[in-house]
């Protein structure tokens, strides 16, 4: 793949402000390998590759199982996710489909039943950062 512009080049003072955002999301209580599992789903939907990669990469040197990484597009169907971890993983898709999906009451409240309101928002930014 080739660049076609050098993003931290042109803007640098942007992608600072998205590297303070990836800095702060690695603090909240948010479990490290769910925060890589989203990254990983969203990537998947975006369809980048590198990104793909990167996050699998990096979840599995977390001790993360390859059963849970490689099927991670089929989320809904398996359960050795938590039902904490699939009400993320929801959130995530319709987060990044947000002009197709939205995020209906229904999940709100499924979300909710399992992270509190701080938790809620730093899910949606670590949706939001990757994407």
């Amino acid at each position: 793949m080739t660049q076609r512009i050098d993003y931290y080049n042109v803007a640098p003072d942007a992608l600072d402000i998205i590297g303070k955002l990836d800095k702060y999301t690695a603090t909240t209580g948010i479990d490290r390998k769910l925060r890589e599992l989203i990254r990983l789903r969203a990537s998947q939907i975006n369809g980048c590759p590198l990104c793909m990669y990167m996050h699998t990469t990096d979840v599995l040197k977390m001790g993360e199982t390859e059963e849970r990484v490689y099927c991670i597009s089929a989320w809904e169907e398996c359960d050795f996710y938590t039902e904490a971890e699939k009400a993320a993983l929801e959130l995530t898709e319709h987060v990044t489909l947000i002009p197709a999906k939205r995020v209906p009451d229904q999940l709100y409240q499924r979300v909710r039943n399992h992270y509190d309101e701080k938790q809620y928002v730093d899910l949606v930014l670590i949706i939001n950062q990757i994407n």
